[in-house]
């Protein structure tokens, strides 16, 4: 994997300290580890081909174990064995194997495609999020599967809406404890590659959706995607920026009623098939640097949050470090923001996702396990007084 800066933020780490991994974070890295495009890219078929054939998924499946990197798993062994004792064997397994993936196909409201759902209930998918939720739209559509496997893409086409967008279910949490209702200023502080600013606009339509990305390319993907799901009226409620996340706060004080910190972080999945030992050491080596920077973006959040406002943090890794510890420290130094308890929220979905035991009321580990919808998925809530 190339070098890539942090997504949402200005330049301040080496560049062998990589951004997050493309949407659906880590499948999309396994994807490319395997020599194809990431589903949600908007590479790939249309819905209804079919998957992998079983010759294909066993080259692909040979690609990926033979990029499996020995430093990067080493290092998790120490570390999460530490932090999730026996949860890390069964953890560790999924991780290390892309075929056993749990991908979701979340439905795009402004493309309504009947057809698509019955091929969806054909080849085994559900309805996800069946639980009583205390927050879930009735256009918020999601289909999740106990087999692995993943759902044909659909290629972008100008001027045409895609109908779904392939991803991981737990990437939807944050989006969901979010709590988006219609006319609310919304800032999505690291939009790029666009999920979860999509999934906000399945549950509501903003008065503003405020779309920040600082990296030039990754923000042409994230207007691209939002191209590709959302109709031109919607459009022009949408601003994307490339602004350095640590400094929104600063520039607009108190302007957004909820703010999503889907923060850069140390891409478990991705890591794990990093091809260059010597970056991947690096990048070890360097991972403690992202706390620092996960707080910056948070505490800039803070700050364009309006009193009453709420904000989500979420990341992709199950590094304590990168997780409860940021929280921790964004609540001792921020007096105006308190936890919002969303453990409601945990036990409406889990039957179809694992959580870690022993987090607070305000936060929520998802933990890889077989048969179930994939993490890791780290969410937070916060409220500013």
């Amino acid at each position: 994997m190339a070098p890539r800066w942090p997504r949402g933020a200005g330049r301040v780490l080496p560049p062998a300290l990589p951004r997050r991994a493309g949407p659906g974070h880590a499948a999309a890295a396994a994807a490319a580890a395997a020599g194809g495009g990431p589903g949600e890219s908007g590479a790939g078929q249309r819905p209804g081909a079919a998957f992998l054939s079983p010759k294909l998924e066993n080259e692909t499946k040979g690609k990926l174990q033979k990029q499996i990197c020995r430093v990067v798993l080493d290092h998790f062994e120490k570390q999460y064995t530490a932090e999730l004792g026996n949860a890390w064997s069964s953890v560790r397994d999924v991780l290390t194997d892309p075929l056993c993936w749990q991908h979701s196909v979340l439905l795009n409201r402004f493309s309504p495609c009947p057809e698509l759902e019955s091929r969806l209930c054909v080849q085994g998918y559900h309805p996800a999020f069946q639980g009583a939720l205390p927050y879930l739209p009735a256009a918020f559509q999601c289909y999740i599967r106990r087999a692995p496997g993943r759902f044909p893409a659909q290629k972008h086409q100008a001027g045409r809406l895609k109908e779904c967008y392939l991803l991981n279910a737990a990437s939807l949490l944050p989006v969901l404890a979010l709590e988006v209702k219609d006319g609310e200023k919304v800032l999505d502080l690291c939009a790029a590659p666009g999920g979860k600013s999509v999934a906000i606009l399945q549950c509501a339509c903003p008065g503003r959706l405020h779309c920040n990305e600082f990296d030039d390319s990754r923000a042409r993907w994230l207007e691209e995607t939002i191209e590709s799901f959302i109709p031109q009226p919607l459009i022009n409620l949408i601003t994307v920026s490339k602004l350095d996340g640590r400094h929104i706060g600063d520039l607009k004080p108190e302007l957004y009623d909820k703010v999503l910190v889907d923060a850069p972080c140390s891409n478990d999945r991705s890591w794990l098939f990093s091809s260059d030992i010597h970056q991947a050491t690096l990048r070890l080596v360097q991972r403690k640097e992202l706390s620092s920077l996960q707080f910056q973006l948070l505490r800039s959040a803070a700050k364009a949050l309006r009193p009453g406002g709420c904000l989500v943090y979420s990341t992709c890794t199950l590094s304590k470090a990168e997780n409860s510890d940021v929280i921790n420290l964004t609540l001792s130094s921020c007096s105006d923001l308190v936890p919002v308890d969303i453990s409601e929220m945990g036990r409406a979905v889990s039957q179809e996702f694992t959580f870690l035991a022993g987090l607070q009321q305000h936060e929520l580990l998802v933990l890889p396990e077989r048969g179930r919808a994939w993490g890791p998925m780290y969410v937070a809530k916060l409220k500013k007084i």
